[in-house]
């Protein structure tokens, strides 16, 4: 007799099961942890470039720049803010190449195998990080990062389309959230850690991040290949109670049809599509910004030591996962109080975009103080978090059948976008790495901020389309 049926003598409907006890509550922290590792690989990078590079050569040994580098170490690379904005996009150009393709091949294959080799490629190659930087130069460490976005592509395509297979309607604000808030919760355990090991890591510090780390998500990547199923359909441990509340909640207004095209022509003419398209590509921007280029602010402009580095640069992400986990528990209660999805929606967009536009207009005229720098970032990333209860979720909104396909196109797009971003930061600070400058990085954020949020405004809803 299987666990679920066995079950089945104590759980008659799915509000009598303990939330710990349900198997989309365990699919729930899988993937919350699945995304915790993906940015933790992503992420490490920002800090590891810190202690690799010498700064003092970058800064071409500006006396007055060089006096204020005292308390940094320099590195063994010598390498340009230009082509450290190279080296740190390298990842992305990677990761966007598989995200369409996966999008096709989860409707019709499924989305675990994907997600777990995938993470497993890019975990197993983040070993040969410091041996190709040491041993090929900057061109052998961007083909390396390269092929570790390749690894992560599937991820969020996955995700999403393991959410929408397990996650019930009046759920997805919390449930996307807690899956999703995984990119800070990484990014907060990935940005101080890194600190420290590139401060007192072993083979030299920095190169001990990516062996710490690669060897975390390898095991993570066994883990959920062996334990985590693609659905409730399929799972030998649901409850059939869970079983059948989920796959009545999901598919009783929007039933299945194997076999049926993808409505492309509909899609693609659809403005909420494209509502959350201009979204996600708005937030890719400015999140890759402050991602890649806050570390490197930290140092050359507030003179913040490394292994404190990591740690400040953590905290508007501890702010944004906390406040991401509120926020959805706000979004859910709104609809469940008969507040429209597509309201909803646009409400928790609307901070989440419009919070951090005007954090960032103003954090480059507070730099004389590390402290007032360090509350705008966190005020303007735990507004940030109100967009995995906006745009984000807003895929399974209009389509649980295409979530995968939808969110594969608006990420691979976002993405796109999103490696511009330290690519136009390099550019801006290049030559002069000065407060003024960095105001130009940082309004260009805000400004794509604000649009986007604008565009979402204009456009969106909550309404089922597919």
């Amino acid at each position: 007799m299987e666990k679920g049926e066995a079950r089945e003598t104590v759980y008659r409907r799915d509000s009598e099961i303990p939330a710990h006890v349900r198997s989309r509550f365990f699919v729930t922290i899988m993937l919350f942890l699945g995304m915790a590792n993906a940015y933790i690989m992503r992420t490490n990078m920002s800090v590891a470039i810190v202690a690799m590079v010498n700064h003092t050569a970058a800064l071409g040994e500006d006396a007055e720049n060089a006096t204020k580098a005292t308390n940094r170490q320099d590195g063994e690379f010598n390498w340009s803010y230009k082509l450290q904005g190279y080296i740190l996009s390298s990842f992305f150009y990677g990761y966007v190449l598989t995200q369409i393709p996966f999008g096709f091949l989860i409707k019709a294959y499924g989305a675990k195998q994907f997600l777990g080799w995938g993470m497993m490629l890019n975990s197993v190659v983040a070993f040969l990080v410091p041996l190709s930087a040491r041993n090929g130069g900057y061109i052998a460490l961007i083909i390396v990062r390269f092929i570790q976005g390749l690894g992560e592509g599937p991820t969020v395509p996955c995700t999403h389309a393991m959410l929408a297979k397990w996650i019930p309607p009046d759920e997805r604000s919390r449930a996307g959230a807690a899956v999703y808030s995984g990119a800070q919760f990484g990014t907060i355990i990935s940005m101080p850690l890194s600190g420290l090991l590139a401060t007192y890591g072993f083979d030299g510090g920095w190169p001990s991040i990516f062996y710490v780390f690669g060897s975390v998500s390898t095991i993570w990547s066994v883990f959920f290949l062996c334990s985590v199923p693609e659905s409730p359909l399929v799972s030998k441990s649901i409850t059939v109670a869970e079983r059948k509340h989920i796959v009545e909640a999901i598919w009783a207004n929007s039933p299945d049809q194997p076999g049926s095209t993808t409505p492309w022509v509909s899609i693609l003419s659809s403005l909420p599509f494209w509502g959350i398209l201009i979204a996600h590509c708005g937030h890719n921007y400015g999140y890759e910004t402050l991602m890649t280029e806050l570390p490197t602010y930290m140092a050359m402009v507030m003179d913040v030591e490394l292994k404190a580095n990591g740690l400040y640069s953590s905290l508007p992400y501890l702010a944004m996962w906390i406040m991401a986990m509120l926020f959805a528990f706000i979004a859910d209660l709104l609809i469940r109080k008969d507040v429209s999805v597509t309201i909803t929606r646009k409400i928790m967009n609307s901070i989440g975009q419009y919070g951090p536009a005007v954090t960032l207009l103003t954090v480059g005229y507070f730099h004389t103080s590390l402290l007032i720098t360090v509350l705008l970032f966190t005020l303007g990333m735990a507004c940030n978090g109100a967009i995995y209860s906006g745009f984000k979720i807003n895929h399974l909104d209009l389509s649980p059948r295409y979530a995968g396909l939808l969110i594969a196109i608006t990420n691979c797009t976002a993405n796109l976008v999103g490696l511009t971003a330290p690519i136009i930061a390099g550019h801006v600070i290049h030559h002069d790495p000065s407060i003024t400058n960095w105001r130009i990085v940082f309004l260009i954020a805000a400004v794509v901020y604000g649009a986007a949020g604008t565009v979402f405004n204009l456009f969106a809803s909550g309404k089922p389309r597919w």
